[in-house]
């Protein structure tokens, strides 16, 4: 199916988005703020130290995001990087404060960097994406929003889009309901369900590999790539039936 820009919309039940990177450019303000963070941490680890013998101390990079950030939910994204620099941390708790030097010391360290950043400069939806939820409401197809990001609600107001949706499963929502994140497919089933829909009649639109896996694990009757940085064959392999440069494409 890639290639096609022709897509039924008439004919699902409900269409599930990814926030950041799909509707809106958030994906570039949470990048920033996890370079920032790791960034320093990082630099400023002391290889001398018990247990930090064996750290990767070198300069935090794009592909540390994509290959092991990106979708996932936040703590989780921090101990994939973490292991993959041969760091182990105490797991430590969500309430911990952002200096703490746990797992969920970095993750509210990096989330503490995105609330200053997006309350300073706002952020845009994408146009493509807004022409397209222009079309879906006219359609009057039901609309979800599926994020990891617990910042979700903040982000969808800051843009304006917030009334678009029936429901918005974030971070919280996944926490609070138990439900694993990406690449599990039970956030998105779970929005499927609150929108009425059978998972074979609904539509996920995703731009992270962890998405596009989780929409394909789900058994989702159209999972659409958008491709801003992964790349059309790795969303491809990943479980994407359709992947396209910009959501206005498919408007």
């Amino acid at each position: 199916m890639n290639g096609s820009r022709n897509v039924a919309w008439r004919s699902h039940a409900a269409v599930l988005f990814d926030l950041d990177g799909v509707l809106t450019p958030t994906a570039e303000v949470h990048m920033a703020a996890w370079a920032e963070m790791f960034g320093a941490f990082f630099s400023g680890i002391d290889t001398g130290r018990t247990g930090f013998e064996h750290a990767d101390t070198s300069p935090y990079t794009d592909a540390d995001y994509f290959a092991h950030v990106d979708g996932k939910p936040r703590y989780e994204g921090v101990a994939d990087l973490l292991a993959a620099r041969g760091i182990t941390l105490p797991q430590g708790s969500p309430a911990d404060p952002p200096d703490a030097e746990t797992v969920c010391g970095l993750g509210n360290r990096k989330n503490e960097a995105f609330t200053t950043v997006l309350e300073r400069d706002g952020v845009r939806p994408y146009p493509g994406s807004v022409a397209l939820l222009d079309h879906l409401r006219d359609l009057g197809v039901p609309l979800a929003v599926v994020s990891s990001s617990a910042n979700a609600p903040a982000v969808l107001d800051a843009a304006g889009l917030t009334d678009r949706f029936v429901t918005v499963v974030d971070g919280r929502v996944a926490a609070a309901l138990g439900l694993p994140g990406k690449p599990a497919p039970d956030t998105f089933l779970h929005a499927a369900r609150e929108c009425g829909a059978a998972p074979g009649e609904a539509v996920v639109v995703e731009d992270a590999v962890s998405g596009v896996r989780a929409g394909a694990a789900g058994a989702f009757g159209l999972v659409v790539g958008v491709d801003r940085g992964a790349g059309e064959a790795a969303l491809t392999a990943a479980g994407a039936h359709l992947v396209v440069p910009d959501l206005g494409d498919l408007a």
